[in-house]
């Protein structure tokens, strides 16, 4: 996967402007900041810490990434709950039960001793995301939305990333062969400690500006019109503009226009704008808000402006 001295980086990318190049070979666009982001948390061995505001593409990353690797993405998507157990691994205890049964019906449960380290075997050990991607290798493990998990999970996380060990009691120590490439994602719903943030490389992904955000959207659906995107793209950029309580990313931006192309429309009118808020503003909030800002006019100036 990588050439000597590389670090987790594919043979043939050499410098920044390479891996920039390769990301959009794969329909990633990614600006300097990030692609240096990327080029130096692969060639060092660094997880890397993405944090934005929902919709920006941090998670896109990860996956962009397993693609240009050529390794498996393992996906671990955090929530309020979320503990070692759901985690790291678990154990079958359907096919654990099922093999004491066998034992009983073969007369072998009398070596209690024996039984029980047939049962604690590796066979019967579910492997969750962060242990399945310490035995797989290589592979991108993406941890998303760390931030909604609590304080407790987030110092497990941080022992798991520091030396990519973890210790089952009853088979012992399992280690990675070779280090996954890590991804970690935050929305900043709250602030995640300083100490995981240290051990991650870090950047924090904006929305793109209006030249970015049309070639983003035209990469990925090029059945799009360049008037079209081009007017949706300055629609929403307008929108970020306005005191939002959840201003709209560049998935709005690409669910918008779909929205658009499916209604057969080739440009974006106040009406069609109007009638398609539920793409783009997923809050009733900000929709109400747009409605009496007068989204009509708002989209109107947008599009003169395109």
């Amino acid at each position: 996967m990588s050439s000597a001295g590389q670090g987790s980086l594919p043979a043939g990318i050499l410098d920044v402007a390479a891996l920039r190049s390769r990301l959009a070979d794969h329909g990633y666009l990614a600006d300097e900041g990030l692609a240096t982001a990327c080029y130096l948390a692969l060639r060092l061995h660094r997880p890397l810490f993405l944090e934005g505001e929902a919709g920006v593409g941090k998670t896109e990353v990860g996956k962009v990434l397993a693609l240009l690797l050529g390794a498996p993405l393992i996906r671990l998507q955090c929530y309020e709950g979320i503990d070692a157990t759901q985690a790291l691994y678990d154990w079958d205890f359907p096919r654990q039960l099922l093999h004491v049964r066998a034992a009983e019906a073969t007369g072998r449960t009398a070596d209690a001793e024996a039984l029980e380290g047939e049962l604690y075997d590796r066979r019967f050990l579910v492997a969750r995301p962060l242990l399945a991607a310490l035995e797989t290798t290589p592979s991108v493990l993406l941890i998303d939305e760390i931030d909604r998990a609590d304080d407790e999970f987030e110092a497990f996380l941080l022992e798991i990333l520091s030396d990519f060990t973890v210790t089952v009691p009853e088979l012992g120590t399992i280690r990675a062969a070779t280090p996954p490439v890590v991804v970690v994602t935050s929305n900043r719903t709250r602030e995640v400690h300083d100490a995981l943030k240290r051990r991650c490389y870090y950047h924090w992904l904006d929305h793109p500006d209006f030249a970015r955000e049309v070639a983003i959207v035209r990469t990925r659906l090029p059945e799009a019109s360049r008037l079209l995107v081009e007017q949706v793209a300055a629609a929403v950029q307008a929108l970020r503009s306005q005191d939002l309580f959840k201003p709209p990313g560049v998935a709005e931006t690409l669910d918008w226009t779909q929205a658009l192309i499916a209604l057969g429309a080739e440009t974006l009118d106040a009406e069609r704008a109007s009638a398609t808020l539920g793409s783009v503003l997923k809050y009733r909030e900000d929709q109400e808000r747009a409605r009496r800002l007068d989204v009509g006019a708002l989209v109107r100036e947008a599009v003169a402006g395109a």
